[in-house]
């Protein structure tokens, strides 16, 4: 039987051994913040294969979405006009594949697949010894979070691999790993490779790309503006003047929720406090696959005083056929009321958001997830027209973004009556002047 050699037909590149040889010396966490197309993957996919032979388990590459896994790995082709997976994973150490599931099994009974941490939970159950989250700047940061035991467990593998997307948590992450003992931290940029000319980056922009993107995607600036988020350059300012940080509850004051109601989804909810015409947002809790009667104790148990002015998206009144009653109704039912909101227009909400971040402060610890969110909401981009959409994508930072919308919609509301009533009160004072 002809020998296999893995990796199979590659070979790092002479800015890749670093990372390559911490990995062959038994490293367990790794961030590689490269530029584009320097080879990222291709890396990651081939050190993969060699643990794979290594140690029987199974080992996943994750990206953002499933999607995005089948089209940059499961059908990539290379340069070479060679099929990746097929480079990879040669097919003489293949005992079977799954294309509908993204999954080989080799002979030696290890497993890799392709998954997306748009539904890490339904990976809930396996095992993985060895995981790859590629793009993970861009991806759910509540992936790591699930998959960490595991892999501290049964003494696995993390390689994380990207280029910068603001100063999010692909950011903490490296500023993580830079201090922490053990772990391999990198930030490579085009004049640290040289893999591409800075020739060929003076093309990109002559053909159009903006500059804010080049400092990004070639020279990994984690400050460089994100094209096409909707808040963070507001939230960026908001850091910047010190409102993002220890904001404690006032036990004086009452708190106030904002929800989105997620149906087979994820919920979220926003705790904040109003202080004049300030407003402070001193928690967020954000679950899914959990029934409503799970929120009502998630409320209970926090130390906190509520109103009955929790804020509820439109939809929560639909009746169900099968109960005859609506969320509203059972949440009701758990000691949980409030007021829905009037359909509105997702532009409009994010108009009033915009209008309401300057006067908010956030508590950074209690509100780490939500604030990411916001952070990395943005329009969806359409990769034919080359261009943004003119609506949010919708992935794992919808649900924060949607119940901070409300928010800002019931406060907004909230604001119009008031004037209303103010105005109503002096045309009609019964003491005033004729």
């Amino acid at each position: 039987m002809k020998k296999i050699k893995i990796p199979h037909a590659w070979k790092p590149r002479k800015y890749q051994m670093a990372l390559w040889r911490y990995l062959e010396s038994g490293g367990k966490r790794a961030v590689a913040v490269w530029h584009r197309r320097a080879g990222k993957d291709s890396l990651a996919l081939n050190w993969t294969a060699v643990a794979a032979m290594e140690r029987v388990g199974v080992y996943w590459h994750m990206l953002p979405l499933q999607t995005q896994a089948r089209k940059v790995v499961w059908d990539a082709i290379d340069k070479q006009g060679r099929r990746v997976i097929d480079q990879v994973f040669p097919p003489a150490l293949r005992k079977s594949m799954n294309a509908q599931e993204m999954k080989i099994e080799l002979l030696n009974g290890s497993i890799w697949q392709c998954v997306g941490s748009d539904n890490y939970n339904s990976l809930v159950g396996a095992n993985p010894v060895g995981v790859v989250f590629s793009e993970y700047s861009i991806a759910d940061p509540a992936a790591w979070d699930f998959i960490r035991p595991i892999l501290a467990e049964n003494e696995g593998w993390a390689l994380f691999i990207y280029t910068p997307r603001g100063r999010n948590h692909g950011l903490s992450l490296f500023e993580t790993a830079r201090k922490a003992e053990g772990w391999f931290a990198q930030c490579l940029s085009v004049s640290d490779t040289k893999a591409i000319p800075i020739s060929a980056v003076d093309a990109e922009r002559a053909a159009g790309m903006d500059e804010d993107t080049v400092r990004q995607e070639f020279f990994c600036s984690f400050d460089a503006a994100v094209k096409g988020a909707y808040y963070a350059a507001l939230l960026n300012r908001a850091e910047a003047e010190g409102r993002i940080g220890f904001v404690p509850h006032n036990p004086s004051k009452p708190v106030y929720t904002a929800w989105d109601l997620g149906i087979g989804d994820a919920t979220a909810i926003w705790f904040y406090q109003v202080c004049g015409r300030e407003v402070d947002v001193i928690d967020y809790y954000e679950a899914s696959g959990a029934g409503l009667d799970h929120y009502a104790r998630v409320l209970q148990a926090k130390p906190y005083t509520y109103t009955n002015v929790n804020i509820f998206p439109h939809d929560v009144g639909v009746h169900e056929l099968s109960s005859g009653k609506s969320r509203l109704d059972l949440l009701a039912g758990l000691g949980v009321r409030g007021r829905v909101l009037p359909k509105s227009s997702v532009d409009g909400g994010i108009a009033a958001v915009r209008l309401l971040l300057p006067r908010c402060r956030f508590d950074k610890e209690k509100c780490a997830k939500g604030l990411e969110a916001l952070r990395q909401y943005q329009k969806e981009w359409d990769s034919v027209r080359r261009d943004f959409m003119p609506r949010p994508k919708h992935d794992w930072t919808s649900h924060a973004a949607d119940a901070f919308r409300y928010l800002a919609l019931g406060l907004k509301e909230e604001s119009n009556a008031e004037r209303f009533e103010m105005r109503r009160a002096v045309e009609y004072d019964p003491f005033g002047e004729e």
